[in-house]
């Protein structure tokens, strides 16, 4: 079975009212992003790098509420090349900084000179990948970044790295790479970020994590071959009720799609509609004045659904 990208649909009461206001399909980025996931080395593919078991589906539960029913008795990761993440000089470096944050928001960060240089190393590797090269010629291209790479690795610095306060009354306390790619808790009531599989199957396989089955229309069935996928989990005893990452994406793939989304708009919140590889997916990314708030992916349709034409 070819490999496909994506697999599984947001919720069906969110489907219900989205079809009506969707937001026209952006070529444009839809073909950058495209030759981004073309030159994407990095990507572990399903069913030999790394194994998948979606089980259940899970029901719905309310922000805040502790308790979920488990829909999945075992893992999502079943196996994952432990050679193919270490192998990667950027996801071994990106695997570094997990480690470097405060989970709670309003508990200030103190960063360290061994940490700043990690994010250093983190950065050159990325901007080194044909990836982050191609997304830096396009932004490049439509004045939203210097040609000069210490310029480039500095933006990216400040869009990912900057702390700022997340949460009133304290410290610095968060940022964009903690916040999308780590995951954070607020006022030790939810899980909020955390939209990055690395970062999930290590929780997971450390045991801080439990999956507790995937979210999908009362159709749509998610299997091994699918690259974005809507989860159910519960983290440090909280429960995220539903969400989306990107499974077997390289860090510079999802940090060159975000970065571009983020500099081509200026409002606080953006939403695009992009086709990529058989999928359909809205990008959502918010701002954090010159930093990144939040950046996830919404999936619209997959297996090319949205190609075909609609039957009444």
């Amino acid at each position: 079975m070819t490999a496909r990208f994506c697999g599984v649909l947001v919720l069906l009461a969110f489907l219900g009212g989205l079809n009506a206001s969707r937001p026209a399909v952006d070529q444009e980025l839809s073909n950058i992003f495209n030759e981004l996931w073309r030159l994407d080395v990095n990507r572990l593919v399903p069913g030999i790098d790394y194994t998948i078991s979606v089980q259940g589906r899970a029901g719905f539960i309310s922000q805040g509420n502790h308790v979920a029913q488990d829909r999945a008795s075992q893992p999502l990761f079943t196996n994952v090349s432990e050679s193919k993440l270490t192998n990667s000089t950027t996801v071994s470096r990106f695997i570094k900084l997990l480690d470097n944050y405060e989970r709670s928001t309003g508990v200030a960060e103190q960063v360290t000179p061994e940490e700043l240089t990690e994010i250093s190393h983190f950065l050159d590797a990325v901007i080194q990948t044909d990836v982050m090269k191609r997304a830096h010629r396009y932004l490049v291209s439509k004045g939203k970044s210097s040609s000069n790479l210490r310029q480039f690795k500095n933006q990216l610095k400040l869009i990912w790295f900057h702390l700022y306060h997340r949460q009133r009354n304290s410290g610095v306390d968060s940022c964009g790479f903690e916040h999308v790619f780590v995951g954070e808790t607020k006022s030790g009531t939810e899980i909020i970020g955390f939209h990055n599989w690395i970062q999930f199957y290590l929780q997971e396989k450390n045991l801080h994590l439990d999956y507790k089955g995937y979210k999908a229309g009362r159709h749509d069935m998610p299997d091994q071959d699918d690259h974005v996928l809507n989860l159910q989990f519960s983290w440090h005893s909280l429960v995220k009720p539903v969400g989306s990452a990107f499974i077997g994406t390289s860090p510079e793939f999802e940090m060159a799609l975000y970065t571009i989304v983020f500099l081509i708009n200026t409002e606080k919140s953006t939403k695009v509609v992009v086709n990529i590889d058989q999928c359909q997916i809205e990008v959502v990314v918010i701002r954090h004045g010159r930093s990144l708030g939040t950046a996830y992916p919404k999936l619209l349709s997959s297996n090319s659904r949205h190609l075909r034409p609609e039957s009444h």
